[in-house]
């Protein structure tokens, strides 16, 4: 995913934000004087780290473009509770009508780095990456996937166009695992393939068929070390299924060089955020 993309698909999702919110005009915030000037500051009421610099600069932007947005932190940061976030200057109606959509995004992607922050820290020094998957908000594919980035994880693919992932429904339809491999191979000869197996004797046809990264789907901890010792380097191996707190540092250690998540996207709670005029 290119920084030019995921700022084009930026602009496109806070408008969409914006028309759902604001749409011929915010009606409470017209009892306010059009002539009237305020100031506000955003907090985090809670430990988090922080997600969605661009988002709320674009909301801000798009409303009112004469707002002043003054950052104390960056994407990346870890904040505390009570600390102050940002400030505004403009005028009182924009900064109002600004509010929940900047928030929004704010809270949403915050929440996503902050539960990657926590799963990266497990596995700190064991040399693992821990992976996203597909399983994110409708309409927010690029940005919770910065905010895994900024959450010290990363990206496994953007979508169903950069690499393939070949499963168990895509093997049977295709008529095996060799046949599937071999075919994507003629068919889009750059892009990486993966196989999911769930098996040692699917393990051995997808490494026999010269698959790029070979996922274990469900395999136990011994498993997994064993699969490490029989690749031993022929291709790149990812775990998924069944990872918890309790669990994930042990198919670390295992020697396994990703781990998906479908709970970095998927399982994340809005950060406690608060905005305060004067």
């Amino acid at each position: 995913m290119t920084t030019e993309y995921r700022l084009l698909d930026l602009t496109r999702t806070v408008t969409f934000a914006i028309e759902e919110d604001v749409r011929d005009g915010d009606i409470t915030a017209a009892l306010i004087p059009t002539t009237e000037q305020a100031t506000a500051r955003v907090i985090t009421r809670e430990d988090a780290v922080l997600c969605g610099v661009d988002w709320v600069n674009e909301v801000f932007r798009q409303i009112d473009p004469n707002v002043q947005v003054k950052w104390q932190v960056q994407d990346g940061d870890r904040v505390t509770p009570n600390q102050v976030l940002f400030e505004l200057a403009g005028n009182a109606r924009s900064l109002l009508t600004g509010e929940r959509c900047a928030l929004n995004f704010l809270q949403t992607l915050s929440g996503t780095a902050t539960v990657c922050r926590r799963y990266a820290d497990l596995v700190e020094g064991t040399g693992v990456k821990l992976l996203d998957t597909r399983k994110t908000i409708p309409g927010l594919r690029t940005a919770q996937k910065y905010a895994v980035t900024c959450g010290g994880c990363f990206n496994h693919r953007v979508g169903l166009y950069d690499a393939y992932l070949i499963k168990e429904n895509h093997i049977a339809a295709c008529g095996g695992i060799a046949e599937a491999v071999s075919t994507a191979r003629k068919q889009a000869p750059g892009k990486p393939v993966e196989v999911e197996v769930e098996n040692f004797v699917e393990l051995q046809q997808a490494l026999s068929a010269g698959a790029d990264i070979i996922m274990l789907d469900d395999f136990s901890i011994d498993d997994m070390a064993k699969a490490v010792q029989l690749v031993n380097g022929q291709a790149k191996l990812e775990a998924s299924g069944g990872v918890t707190d309790e669990t994930l540092r042990a198919i670390a250690e295992t020697g396994v060089d990703y781990i998906s998540i479908g709970g970095l996207t998927k399982h994340c709670r809005a950060v406690d955020l608060s905005m305060r005029i004067g």
